[in-house]
């Protein structure tokens, strides 16, 4: 697509610092870290959601992922990591091209994961009932 920013890095055409490349996708550094390190991982192939992507590129943003992750551990000095994948702009998706954020995790770094509401047995049980008859 001409307008979208993360194609126009895959095909050259924006800068980005690019830490891995193959025939399929695109790792570079977020230009708005949550720590030093954090890597988009973008399939080459467009597709504005994770519910958009194609199987078999969607394959090759994972394979990306285990690849070059120890890489931005050590790179980094980080002892772990978050994989984040925000779907619609209602969950913080900025750019409607699909992407895996991978984000170095520091200890003492100041980042907590979400918290919810306590929810019961019998909710927690409706819900599941619910999604299980929309996947038929």
């Amino acid at each position: 697509m001409d307008n979208c920013i993360f194609c126009r890095i895959a095909n050259k055409e924006l800068p980005a610092q690019i830490v891995y490349e193959d025939g399929g996708t695109v790792a570079f550094l977020d230009i708005h870290p949550v720590n030093p390190g954090h890597v988009l991982v973008v399939p080459k192939e467009h597709a504005a959601t994770i519910l958009d992507i194609s199987p078999h590129s969607l394959t090759g943003v994972m394979d990306t992922v285990q690849r070059i992750a120890p890489a931005v551990l050590a790179g980094v000095g980080a002892s772990g990591f978050n994989i984040g994948v925000n779907t619609g702009s209602v969950a913080g998706q900025a750019v409607m091209h699909f992407h895996l954020h991978l984000m170095p995790r520091f200890e003492g770094d100041g980042y907590e994961l979400w918290h919810g509401p306590e929810t019961s047995t019998d909710e927690i049980e409706a819900v599941a009932q619910k999604i299980r008859e929309q996947i038929g």
